[in-house]
């Protein structure tokens, strides 16, 4: 048995970034639509401003070597290759912290808050407040492997991190954290009481609200009901093709950088708090190293398939019942699905902390990292 963690120093060759810019060069661009703003879909002055910038201006190199500057590192876990970045905090008594991200996103979600939480006395914290992080690629995503056959949902890759965690030395104690996919990760580690694992901190729930609390809402909850009707209503049908149909999406991913782009950036659109423009809060570069993680590799397809694997988990049935580990959860109002604390009481056995940021969105750490960081502290401080 294999259990070796090496060294993963990325290096792109030149001739793939030179094959990246020909195709961008190439772009064949649809026409502007019929609407003058975002309900068709990103505009297209929109991503023809992030290939432009793409093309002229944007450095991979340098978050090549930001990459591998956090220990970039990668292992075998159950047949399967799983890139990482393991962050060590200079603090002796450090916690780990697994961070797990979701989709459209990837591991530099992660990028503002890195510093805060693995050397928190050099951002305004306390030494107690301290992480080890490890921030894996999900399956199929980033640099990671990409599965070959079915079965690489949600709850494989919960044990796959749970095994991680031992295989770093941090099976006698860690945390984790999550939002989107990274947020049902968390949660299936949590119903499945993971060695080590002492709680959890969530930036979205996945959960469907009863009769009883759609009868008894109260504004403000309302409101969070109508959110989520217009997300399944104007933004999901990326959802529902990528649970239902991903390879026919597949081949425009793998081929076109632009498409690519344009399929990532509708999400950072439609569900960030940023009024439809993701380039208001999250810098066009950090837009752009989100899509080379998906180009380079070309994990588009692959990405998009975890959507059909945990569809078919979740028909085949996933945990119930409230979530047995101490949980923190944080809302961001600019997220499509949330829920208020009293509904997230009745889902979690010992709910140690909820908070309500001012703003952000789905990307949390990305959007309001200062936020994200202070509700990750008050989360596990409850749990010291």
């Amino acid at each position: 048995m294999n259990d070796a963690i090496d060294a993963f120093p990325i290096h792109i060759p030149d001739a793939e970034l030179d094959d990246l810019d020909d195709r961008l060069a190439r772009t064949r661009w649809p026409d502007a639509g019929t609407v003058d703003d975002g309900s068709q879909g990103p505009q297209r002055g929109r991503i023809q401003a992030l290939v432009e910038r793409w093309r002229g201006g944007y450095d991979w190199r340098a978050t090549e070597a930001l990459l591998n500057g956090w220990g970039s590192s990668r292992t075998v876990i159950d047949g399967l290759g799983f890139h990482f970045l393991h962050i060590r905090s200079p603090e002796p008594g450090a916690t780990p912290l697994l961070l797990t991200h979701g989709w459209p996103g990837s591991i530099l979600e992660f990028r503002d808050v890195i510093g805060p939480l693995t050397q928190p006395r050099a951002h305004g914290g306390q030494a107690s407040d301290a992480f080890h992080l490890v921030i894996p690629s999900l399956p199929g995503f980033g640099f990671s492997d990409k599965p070959t056959a079915p079965g690489w949902g949600v709850g494989r890759t919960a044990l796959a991190f749970a095994a991680l965690m031992r295989r770093l030395g941090y099976g006698d104690r860690w945390v984790a954290q999550g939002g989107d996919w990274g947020a049902a990760v968390t949660t299936a580690l949590a119903h499945m009481r993971a060695p080590g694992l002492a709680g959890i901190h969530l930036n979205m729930v996945m959960f469907h609200p009863t009769e009883q609390e759609i009868g008894e809402a109260t504004p403000e909850e309302r409101r969070m009901l109508d959110d989520a009707a217009r997300y399944h209503k104007e933004y999901s049908a990326y959802m529902q093709l990528q649970c239902t149909r991903p390879q026919s999406l597949a081949f425009a991913l793998a081929d076109s950088p632009a498409g690519l782009a344009g399929w990532l950036y509708a999400l950072f659109q439609d569900v960030s708090d940023t009024q439809g423009q993701p380039e208001k809060t999250i810098a066009l570069d950090h837009l752009i190293d989100d899509v080379m993680l998906y180009w380079l590799p070309n994990a588009g397809p692959s990405a998009a398939r975890f959507y059909w694997e945990a569809a078919r988990e979740m028909a085949s049935g996933m945990p119930t019942g409230p979530v047995p580990l101490p949980a923190g959860v944080s809302m961001f109002p600019g997220e499509q699905v949330r829920l208020s604390e009293r509904w997230a009481a009745s889902r979690f056995a010992d709910l140690r902390f909820f908070g309500e940021a001012e703003h952000g969105g789905h990307f949390a750490a990305m959007e309001n990292p200062s936020a994200f960081i202070e509700h990750v502290r008050a989360t596990f401080r409850t749990m010291r």
